[in-house]
């Protein structure tokens, strides 16, 4: 006697997505607006200088490196906190991987704002200028936004070794 047994994908998949979380209320946290704001504004930054010809000025590159790799970890790190992926995962010490991310999404974001701002310049190019100027502003924003997230990550790192 042979036995078969069949399963199909709607019934696992019903299975493994009753698990799946959602958190609502980060959001409303302050670190979840100021994630929401530097995925926001680190948009503006590469978007204002990847319409221009910045390739002829060599600093802009260090600015589109750092805006684009931290606008794309801070997108995957929104969506880790939303769908609580970080409490599936308990191995990773994961107030000690925010708070290095943000404190180096910090420090590296404050050295392309004033790259940034230092190489905007009228003469480069007249109808350049807004663009890179708007970029510089909002690389600032954005490099507060991080700062304010390190201090967020920071206490959570310390209350939790503190315990």
């Amino acid at each position: 006697t042979v036995t078969t047994t069949t399963s199909s994908f709607a019934e696992n998949f019903s299975t493994t997505s009753s698990s799946f979380a959602y958190d609502r209320e980060f959001l409303r946290t302050v670190p979840g607006l100021l994630i929401v704001a530097e995925i926001v504004l680190g948009l503006l930054v590469w978007t204002l200088i990847a319409g221009t010809e910045y390739f002829r000025v060599p600093a802009f590159g260090w600015v589109m490196f750092v805006a684009v790799f931290y606008w794309v970890l801070t997108v995957f790190f929104l969506i880790i906190y939303i769908t609580m992926t970080y409490t599936r995962i308990p191995q990773v010490p994961w107030t000690t991987v925010g708070l290095c991310f943000n404190g180096s999404a910090f420090v590296l974001y404050l050295s392309a704002a004033i790259v940034d701002a230092s190489s905007v310049s009228p003469e480069r190019g007249n109808h350049n200028f807004n663009s890179w100027a708007a970029s510089s502003f909002f690389a600032f924003l954005v490099t507060i936004c991080y700062a304010g997230n390190t201090y967020f990550s920071f206490t959570a790192w310390r209350s939790r070794t503190m315990q």
